[in-house]
Order: C-alpha cells, then sequence, then structure tokens
C-alpha cells in the first residue's frame, strides 16, 4: 500500500501513513492538546473539499498564504522576494489550486524553511508541487518531518537567500529557529515570541515551552536567546499565524530580562511594561 499524506484533524500536523497513523506525534508532545473527542485524520482530498486560498501583502516584499477554513494550528506561510527569487518560510495548513497557480507564476520558490514543526502545515505540498532545491529545517528537529524530505539540515545559522539569514535559537523546541529580514527588519520567530493583538495591535508579548500547558522557557534558555536577539535588529516580527508590527528589538530583550529576574512565566507582559 503506498504511503498517504494525513492530516490531524486536531493540530494540523501532516505525516505520510500506509493508513490512518496510529496517532499524532505532536498532539501527545506537551506543547499541545490531546484531543477530546480521539484521532481523525483526514487524507489530502478530504482536506481540499471546501478549502480556498487566501493571500495578503502584510508589507511590501512579504506576501502571507492561508486557506479557509483553517486546518488544526491555523498556520500561516509567509513568501518572502529575495534577489534570488521568492523564499518560503513556515506553510499554510493547505494549498488550494488557486495559491499554487500564483506561486507557480510567480517563478515558484527557491528555497523552502520553517521554524518548528508548528508552522509546518503542508510544506509537503509545496515540495510535491513546486520542487523547491532546498527545504531547510533545524537538523535537531528532523524528527517532525516524515512527511517532506529535507535537503538541507542546518546547524547554528545559515543563509536562506540574500538578505534572509536563519539562526538556530532552540528554546521552544531544541531544532527551533527564527528567520532575519535584514533588509525589512523582520525577524520571523516561529514560537521563541508570541505576540497578543487587539485586532492588529500588538498588545502582549511572552515566551514559552508550552504555552497551551503554561511552561515557561528555563533560563538557561531565555539567556540563549536573548545572545541571539542581541545580534540582529528589527521593528516587526512574524509567526507561524501572524504578522505583527511595531516589535522592536528592545521590546523582546526587556521580556526576556523580566523572565531571567526571577521565576519565569509563559503568560502574555503587557507590550507597555517592556517599552
Amino acid at each position: 500500500m503506498p504511503l498517504q499524506p494525513y492530516a490531524c484533524g486536531n493540530c494540523g500536523f501532516w505525516q505520510r501513513w500506509f493508513a490512518a497513523p496510529p496517532f499524532c506525534p505532536v498532539c501527545t508532545d506537551v506543547r499541545n492538546a490531546l484531543p477530546e473527542d480521539g484521532w481523525d485524520f483526514a487524507r489530502a482530498d478530504d482536506v481540499a473539499a471546501g478549502r480556498e486560498a487566501r493571500w495578503a501583502e502584510v508589507t511590501p516584499g512579504v506576501t502571507g498564504y492561508w486557506c479557509e477554513p483553517q486546518l488544526g494550528l491555523g498556520s500561516t506561510g509567509w513568501v518572502i522576494e529575495t534577489p534570488a527569487g521568492p523564499v518560503g518560510w513556515e506553510a499554510a495548513g493547505w494549498y488550494p489550486p488557486a495559491a499554487l497557480t500564483r506561486l507557480r507564476a510567480a517563478g515558484g520558490l527557491v528555497a523552502l524553511g520553517a521554524s518548528h514543526v508548528h508552522g509546518y502545515g503542508a510544506l509537503w505540498q509545496l515540495q510535491d508541487e513546486l520542487a523547491p532545491p532546498v527545504l531547510a529545517i533545524g537538523v535537531d528537529d528532523l524528527v517532525w518531518t516524515k512527511a517532506f524530505r529535507v535537503t538541507w539540515p542546518i546547524d547554528d545559522r545559515h543563509e536562506l537567500a540574500p538578505g534572509l539569514v536563519v539562526y538556530n535559537s532552540g528554546g521552544h523546541f531544541p531544532g527551533h529557529n527564527v528567520l532575519h529580514d535584514s533588509q525589512r527588519g523582520i525577524l520571523f520567530v516561529g514560537d521563541l515570541i508570541k505576540v497578543d493583538l487587539a485586532g492588529t495591535t500588538p498588545v502582549g508579548l511572552s515566551c514559552h515551552k508550552a504555552y497551551h500547558a503554561q511552561v515557561p522557557l528555563s533560563h538557561a534558555e531565555v539567556r540563549r536567546a536573548r545572545e541571539l536577539v542581541e545580534q540582529v535588529d528589527f521593528e516587526a516580527v512574524a509567526t507561524p499565524f501572524e504578522y505583527a508590527a511595531p516589535v522592536s528589538r528592545k521590546q523582546v530583550l526587556t521580556l526576556f530580562d523580566r523572565q531571567l529576574a526571577g521565576q519565569p512565566v509563559a503568560g502574555p507582559i503587557p507590550i507597555e511594561e517592556l517599552s
């Protein structure tokens, strides 16, 4: 029986299996909640039914893609314009035909990457349909990549394209990465930072090992993240779910300093207290 991609109905994680997978490794991990009514896995044809493509340019040269209705956690796939061509970072849960047609018309993707498993979405679909020469994932997170083939396992630092540098941050996951767009002053933070929004306005920042379970980062993890953030300049961040501006390096460093001053917390701190 050929392997088929299956999506978890609870979190949206894709895995290739013979028949319905026995369980979802992302949902059984401490960072996610288990489904209340047991496992529910959908094949690609079932996921595709009734879903439409959506996209929006959040800032010049950066476009977010998602599907409606959303799948699982509802991740957004970012496409970033570079002199070498478009780069994909994170992925939508599903790419309906209109999204794939638009990406092909723009020349496809010269590289793909993601911060960690909560942003993987349908990376396998982009790889199957667009065949980018590079799909880069942190070497310590290969355990989560059963649905696609990693063509470039990356370590501490990797230039994905001119002006786009991936750094391993650890913390939320051992292989967690962030992507710095030095041209636009954006840090694609994955889940290293969580942003609370009121509409489109950032109102709170937090960092966590597991947000659902409210497990904070350790002091050593925060110190490592702080050392990294000190090296990159930015005035906006993008998570696997939203674009948020203004969020500055100074505010993120202050968040980390608050964590290091005593018992760390996973909940949000009002952004005015970090300014």
